[in-house]
């Protein structure tokens, strides 16, 4: 019998390839690194080398890299897999489902040839596989590994329902599914009252879920789609005429006024398709005024440039809000890529291409032509290089195969641990192959739980997701061709439903051309503050009628947040039941009570000096007044009526200036007793209780002639103020004629000013009951109140212009009170000693 040997195969077209040895190999499946324009987009043109052979994404180098990364950190850990070399072959899928399937079949059966169901050469040792990007290029793989159960870890989000767990039992996504985002579109259209967006989706399976799922959920929120835009995958060049066909539906999309906000879903290549139609008609980027957009992408578009496009710029996408996956601060991985240089890895299948596409220079030995590229030097610097083409700031994508290979390599000590312990000689065992079947991995990866180097937790829900939920992205561009990611939220997947969405707005810079001001995305615009819209029968639910056709409110109604219906407005007033009126109701009656024991206490005390001097009968009429100031305040509180809308203000006018008059009376009677204790003065004859009567009296009837002529005229009446609040009807006293009003106010303000002035005169006369100096200082607290009352009041309405009121009553006559009865009363109460002719002339 013959042996079984390898047959000899025929030559097939090896892709791209890193392998790095180890005893334990890890596959990875770069999707989307490289776009193969010979099968694809140039496979049956004549003239395919005038389009060079291939394009790369230079920016997704940094996938790699993080593999890479995340296996160098393990292999020089010595707590992890002490005695263990993991090792890894890296594949790219080109985008398309044969090379998938055969790369695939790569990493199963071959280290140096290809041949299916033989292993022939070097020998592999495969426990996982991270990839893909794509959820087709996961699908496709799963298809052929898991017959052997090798645990599969795509580290880019995916449809819901895209992958059924109990079909593809062997997945374990690293990254949250895309049904989050859909309800993280929805909380961001209602936060900023967007209700008319654009959705452009690319023409793949993947997109056709998209444009069936969020629309219907955009229909069940009141938003609707303005139109729906798909995108072919690649870009048919050799189809000229489809081409500017589908440029120009892209162009038209462009100019619409009305639909500022474009949800775009893809893959990043899909961004080369939306600046194509600006570009090519405007290479030198002069007109801007279609451009004024959102962008809202999804985590699976990246904001790239390719070498065959790195002259254009994102200018495009500047604001733009990107959901992307969760990315944690590794610091060590940005040390690591300073590190790479072009002879970094020998074995490194996609160094060079990168290096000179990235820097557009030529490596030595290289294929590509140089007629048109200097040299490369080896010592350019990555981090020179624009956000477009390559980042230093980790990425979701990289983050995730970061915390994959770390997801694998616990599991894969938990395993051997285990092991261990059953069986002391499996460590002697485990660099041979068949003693790590990949299937023994599942339990482990799927109750794993461990901290990462950015100090997070990493772990698997009950549907082996990553569930850390996305970050939202706000991308800022600059003329030098750069990018800046901010970000200023994030979708928790745990949070109650309508609490999905953090984020801080103040930190989004919108599109420079909207001179950061919040675009609106309605099909109309509102209709005017009281006014709502009728529907159109003809168009979509979110479209109205133009706005000249809109409906005024009645006053007593207003219109709902969407315009289409009134709503009846509720009543208020200041009254006692709410906090606001209790407490200056209770503030009025502590006030009053304070009055009435002063009073008491000087009616008790009526025959000591400090009580007898200055007219005991002014004093007794000013605690009288002021206790009726203070009641009178609890007349502007309540629902108002016929009756107390007529009396509030000419009594409160009134009481005030008998109050103001009985202190004027005051500081004249100081000053008069003064004049006429001079030898042969002739105020002597002015000295008694008729000057203080005499002053009451005609000042408090001018007042009161004032307030009759103001209500015989134009009284306060009770009225509805409709207008100050949208929803809320405010029933409060019209003043009647505001003239008369300010004419009271001004005349009371007249006698305060000169009682103050005489007062302030007459502080320094001599004499033990001089009261002058009291007198000062409470009518200094009166004006002080009143001349900052005028401005208030002007500047409230409602509610707050009867509480200012209110508060200015109650604040001026406390201010009398307290200045000048509380000394007196300190000294009667506490100080009786001093109550005496004697020791007040001490």
């Amino acid at each position: 019998m013959n042996a079984l040997k390898c047959p000899e195969v025929d030559p097939f077209p090896v892709p791209h390839e890193w392998y790095q040895p180890g005893d334990v190999l890890i596959g990875g499946m770069a999707s989307h690194m490289i776009y193969a324009f010979r099968e694809h987009l140039f496979y049956e043109h004549p003239s395919q080398e005038l389009y060079g052979l291939s394009d790369l994404i230079t920016k997704f180098y940094q996938h790699l890299l993080s593999l890479a990364f995340a296996v160098k950190e393990i292999n020089e850990n010595q707590e992890i897999l002490p005695n263990i070399t993991l090792g890894f072959h890296i594949h790219d899928s080109y985008y398309d489902a044969r090379m998938t399937y055969r790369t695939t079949l790569d990493l199963l059966f071959k280290s140096d040839r290809f041949m299916p169901n033989y292993k022939c050469g070097l020998q592999t040792n495969i426990v996982a596989i991270i990839g893909g990007l794509a959820s087709e290029t996961s699908s496709h793989m799963a298809e052929i590994v898991e017959f052997y159960k090798i645990p599969q870890l795509p580290y880019g989000s995916f449809p819901p329902k895209e992958f059924h767990i109990s079909k593809f039992s062997s997945f374990y996504f690293m990254a949250p599914n895309e049904c989050l985002v859909y309800i993280g579109f929805i909380r961001l259209l209602q936060h900023f009252g967007w209700k008319w967006v654009g959705l452009f989706a690319v023409k793949n399976e993947s997109g056709e879920h998209f444009l069936k799922k969020l629309p219907e959920m955009l229909s069940q929120h009141g938003i609707c789609p303005a139109f729906i835009q798909r995108i072919p995958p690649l870009l048919p060049l050799d189809e000229i005429h489809t081409f500017n066909d589908i440029l120009k539906s892209f162009y038209i999309h462009f100019a619409d006024i009305k639909a500022n906000v474009f949800i775009l879903y893809g893959e990043s290549y899909t961004l080369i398709w939306m600046i194509s139609p600006i570009f090519l008609s405007d290479p030198e980027d002069k007109l801007n005024a279609s451009l004024r957009k959102v962008w809202i992408t999804t985590s699976q578009v990246d904001f790239i440039l390719t070498a065959n496009v790195k002259t254009w710029n994102l200018k495009l996408f500047d604001g733009a809000i990107s959901f992307q996956i969760h990315s944690g601060e590794i610091l060590a991985f940005k040390e690591f890529l300073k590190s790479i240089k072009p002879l970094w890895r020998q074995r490194d299948g996609f160094l060079k291409g990168f290096w000179e596409q990235a820097f557009d220079c030529s490596l030595s030995n290289s294929e590509r032509p140089t007629m048109d590229m200097g040299k490369c030097s080896g010592e350019e610097n990555l981090h020179s290089l624009p956000g477009p083409l390559f980042e230093m700031q980790m990425t979701g994508h990289s983050y995730s195969i970061y915390n994959g290979i770390y997801a694998v390599a616990h599991s894969l000590q938990a395993l051997l641990s285990k092991k261990s312990s059953q069986n002391k000689i499996w460590v002697n065992k485990i660099p041979e192959a068949q003693d790590l079947p990949p299937f023994k991995l599942h339990p482990f990866l799927q109750s794993i739980s461990f901290n990462n180097s950015a100090g997070e937790t990493v772990s698997f829900n009950e549907n082996m997701e990553i569930a850390e939920g996305f970050d939202i992205i706000n991308m800022i561009t600059f003329s030098n061709k750069s990018i800046q990611r901010v970000k200023f939220g994030r979708l928790d997947p745990n949070a109650a439903d309508g609490n999905e969405l953090i984020m801080n707005e103040n930190l989004i810079a919108w599109h420079k051309d909207l001179n950061q001001v919040l675009p609106v995305s309605l099909c109309n615009q509102y209709c005017h503050p009281g006014s709502w819209k009728r529907q159109s029968e003809e168009k979509s639910f979110c479209c109205y009628d133009y706005t000249e056709d809109c409906f005024k409110c009645p006053e007593d109604q207003y219109p709902n947040q969407e315009q289409d219906r009134c709503l009846n407005k509720t009543m208020s007033s200041l009254s006692f039941e709410e906090p606001l009126g209790i407490s200056l109701a209770s503030a009025a009656v502590s006030f009053s009570f304070m009055t009435i024991s002063v009073l008491g206490i000087f009616l008790k005390r009526r025959d000591t000096p400090i009580v007898k001097a200055n007219n005991r009968d002014l004093t007794y009429t000013l605690l009288i007044a002021l206790l009726l100031c203070f009641l009178s305040s609890l007349l502007f509180l309540g629902q108002p009526g016929k009756v107390t809308c007529f009396l509030r203000q000419p009594a409160f006018s009134i009481i005030f200036s008998v109050a103001v008059s009985c202190v004027l009376a005051k500081t004249i009677t100081v000053v008069v007793a003064f004049m006429a204790t001079k030898p042969g003065s002739s105020m002597r004859k002015w000295v008694g209780k008729r000057l203080a009567l005499s002053i009451i009296l005609s000042c408090s009837f001018l007042q009161t002639g004032l307030c009759i002529l103001w209500l015989a005229t134009s009284p306060p009446f009770p009225e509805l103020d409709m207008n100050s609040l949208t929803e809320i009807m405010i029933l409060q006293c019209n003043e009647g004629s505001i003239f008369m009003f300010y004419c009271v106010l001004a005349y009371l303000g007249f006698l305060a000013i000169a009682s103050f002035i005489v007062a302030f005169l007459a502080r320094n006369l001599p004499g033990s009951f001089n009261e002058a100096k009291f007198i000062t200082f409470s009518m200094l607290v009166f004006c002080s109140v009143w001349i900052s009352f005028v401005p208030t009041y002007l500047s409230t309405n409602g509610k707050a212009m009867v509480a200012v009121e209110i508060f200015s009553i109650l604040s001026s006559s406390a201010g009398l009170l307290g200045c000048i009865f509380f000394p007196k009363c300190f000294i009667i109460v506490l100080k009786p000693e001093l109550n005496t002719k004697k020791g007040l002339i001490k």
